[in-house]
């Protein structure tokens, strides 16, 4: 018998008190900077990843990955791939299967970082199928995470525009949530 639910309603979750990151969120702009973001994280096991992309309301119009989300449980990078491209230090980290990288529907994240520049997936671990082993048949990170948690993540920054000059905290406070909520996830899952 699974300690989690299978399933939760939208509605349920509405009522259930907000969790977001509390850590230190660190917004990358050039390649120096991711290569020490990457240099930083190098030292990690576990890392939280998401993709964010800016939203495209004409039909046939689609735009590249905008921004990459890498969290540990206390910091979270945000690299502007708008601004830095794929840099060879973050295809190393991505390519590294010794560093667990945690997301959720990461092939379609994998498909949209190789529209940028090609690499091998290393290590990555998607949250998707991993909670199936717990009995969550859930496949939305807000759902799963309010199953596993009892709290809810709040979406309301995702159809924002990513490569907007200047990021604002709610866009970052989202994409960093993001990153780290599939880590804890991961985490707590684990930890059972």
């Amino acid at each position: 018998m699974s300690e989690f639910r299978a399933n939760i309603e939208k509605s349920e979750i509405s009522t259930m008190p907000t969790a977001s990151f509390g850590g230190r969120i660190i917004t990358i702009d050039t390649v120096a900077e991711a290569d020490k973001a990457v240099k930083a994280l190098s030292g990690e096991r576990l890392l939280g990843i998401d993709t964010e992309t800016r939203p495209s309301f004409r039909k046939g119009l689609q735009y590249e990955v905008s921004l990459i989300q890498l969290s540990t449980a206390d910091t979270c990078f945000l690299i502007r791939l708008n601004r830095t491209g794929i840099p060879d230090s973050l295809v190393s980290l991505l390519e590294n299967k010794n560093i667990i990288k945690i997301g959720l529907s990461l092939h379609d994240d994998y498909q949209s970082l190789c529209r940028r520049r090609k690499f091998k997936a290393g290590g990555f671990l998607d949250l998707q199928q991993h909670v199936t082993k717990y009995g969550i048949e859930e496949k939305s990170l807000q759902k799963i995470f309010a199953i596993v948690f009892g709290q809810r993540i709040s979406k309301s920054q995702q159809l924002t525009n990513w490569e907007n000059d200047v990021l604002t905290d709610k866009q970052k406070l989202y994409a960093a949530t993001d990153a780290w909520a599939c880590l804890e996830i991961y985490n707590r899952l684990e930890s059972l």
